[in-house]
């Protein structure tokens, strides 16, 4: 897989769980990052097979880490799966080995196999994700910014991505975050929706006064968000 320079540091940083090939010398390097994940298929999809439907790729934060998947059930669609919700989408919740953080090739390769094993609508693919979650969710929509109809970073950052908000001008984004955040600054969040606004985007951004990390819990518990997240289509 060819990786540009601005991608240089990410693969470097997952080094730990991928493996180079002996040709690395020649500009190319291979990559072999395989996540285990949750899965949640809708009501219904046994019964129509011909049917395809939304899918949802929800990202922890650093503290669910491990090799534990029940430990993604503390946040996000996994809790509210768990708690009885339902979805009208694939749901799909990897999990990051300990001491690693998301990789946005691996991310779009998990993609890719779940579209080819499941009845995924591959023009309505949506990314979320919470912390260590939301950087990844921002490094992956700007590395294939033509995989997603939709994203939600929450109390997230995407570093000196916003160099290159242009790249994801046309897709739809809502931001999310708390402006007492103590672990990830609101500014990664606030400067990048300014980004994108002077790149022309209409990314949503939506920051809650007096709140701390935790911005994910209310805004999971918001249909609002559902509801528009779920309209949106690439195409």
């Amino acid at each position: 897989m060819k990786l540009s320079f601005l991608f240089a540091l990410l693969a470097l940083s997952a080094l730990a769980m991928a493996e180079t090939s002996p040709q690395s010398f020649s500009g190319e390097i291979t990559l072999k990052v395989g996540y285990h994940y949750l899965l949640s298929l809708p009501d219904g999809y046994e019964k129509d097979t011909a049917k395809k439907w939304p899918l949802l790729i929800f990202l922890h934060g650093s503290g669910e880490r491990g090799d534990n998947l029940d430990l993604l059930k503390k946040h996000g669609p996994p809790k509210l799966i768990a708690a009885g919700k339902k979805f009208e989408a694939i749901v799909v919740s990897p999990q990051v080995p300990n001491e690693n953080i998301w990789n946005a090739h691996g991310l779009k390769a998990l993609v890719d196999d779940l579209a080819r094993k499941h009845r995924v609508d591959t023009s309505r693919i949506y990314l979320t994700g919470i912390s260590m979650g939301g950087f990844g969710t921002w490094d992956t929509a700007l590395a294939y910014p033509d995989t997603f109809a939709a994203i939600v970073p929450i109390c997230g950052g995407a570093g000196v991505g916003f160099v290159m908000a242009d790249r994801i001008k046309d897709l739809p984004c809502w931001i999310f975050h708390g402006d007492k955040d103590g672990a990830v600054s609101v500014d990664f969040s606030t400067r990048m929706h300014t980004a994108l606004q002077k790149a022309g985007s209409t990314a949503k951004i939506t920051i809650y006064p007096g709140v701390g990390h935790d911005s994910w819990t209310q805004s999971y518990d918001n249909e609002k968000l559902w509801a528009w997240l779920f309209a949106q289509k690439r195409g």
